[in-house]
């Protein structure tokens, strides 16, 4: 069910339902009449030394939830390109080879500074500095960082927040409800992790970041009102060849009866 649709309860002797117009959008926030932001966007777009990038996934850009577009409508110095990776001729700034940090976890092949760690890198904290996020599903997302590093690499520093893989998905509003799941503890919406970010990297970064999440907090309110049923974080899920090594290993020790698969207790 999409959330924002007007929901009609017709007479069950109508022959026909009523015909549905186009919904309402808000041309200021460009989100749809019922859940309309405009009373929680800053009067003003807030400053920020840093300029903000956000490579946003085509796919992604039409998703109903994304955080981007609200993000880029609450800070002055921040910019979406939809594009699936980052390359010479696609961004006048990074084509200057600024000082960057890009948001995304660490792998063996790409280390990563942790952000908690940031303060005490060799990465400059308070000075114009150019903050690059990926907005998309982790498949995209990973996709689009391994297609962006070639072009990268020659300026740009990659930054991660703290994660873990061991623990299921979350984000900030977890008490409140999750609306969209994530594959591992610590994965956040792409309006959070530039927060978070801005947070450390910018001057008032405190205030900044207050400011950007009570927006999500508001959005998600205001989105949660039209769901039936939140979304449950997911658990991290083994690849099936690995799942079933797993199982394979455990009959071993001890045989998984046909009632203990049917129960969950052994799910492939």
């Amino acid at each position: 069910m999409e959330p924002e649709e007007d929901i009609h309860i017709c007479d069950s002797a109508a022959a026909d339902p009523p015909s549905r117009g186009p919904r309402p959008i808000c041309s200021n926030c460009t989100r749809p009449g019922p859940v309309c932001l405009c009373h929680s966007l800053p009067a003003q777009p807030i400053k920020t030394q840093t300029q903000i990038i956000i490579l946003h996934h085509p796919h992604e850009a039409n998703h109903k939830l994304s955080t981007t577009p609200i993000l880029t409508k609450c800070l002055s110095n921040s910019t979406a390109i939809v594009a699936r990776k980052l390359k010479p001729g696609l961004s006048p700034l990074l084509d200057q080879s600024p000082p960057a940090i890009y948001l995304f976890p660490p792998t063996k092949a790409s280390p990563a500074v942790s952000l908690s760690d940031l303060p005490s890198s060799p990465v400059p904290k308070y000075s114009p500095l150019v903050l690059i996020a990926f907005d998309a599903t982790w498949k995209h997302a990973r996709e689009m960082v391994k297609a962006s590093e070639g072009f990268l690499s020659t300026f740009a520093s990659r930054v991660c927040l703290d994660v873990d893989e061991s623990a299921s998905g979350g984000s900030i509003y977890d008490s409140e409800l999750v609306l969209r799941k994530e594959p591992f503890g610590g994965c956040v919406s792409t309006m959070e992790a530039v927060a978070r970010a801005l947070g450390v990297i910018e001057p008032n970064g405190v205030e900044i970041e207050a400011r950007l999440i009570r927006v999500l907090r508001d959005m998600v309110a205001s989105q949660a009102r039209y769901l039936k049923t939140p979304a449950k974080p997911r658990p991290k899920l083994l690849k099936k060849g690995k799942e079933k090594q797993r199982l394979k290993n455990e009959s071993k020790n001890e045989s998984i009866s046909e009632s203990d698969l049917i129960s969950g207790h052994g799910q492939l």
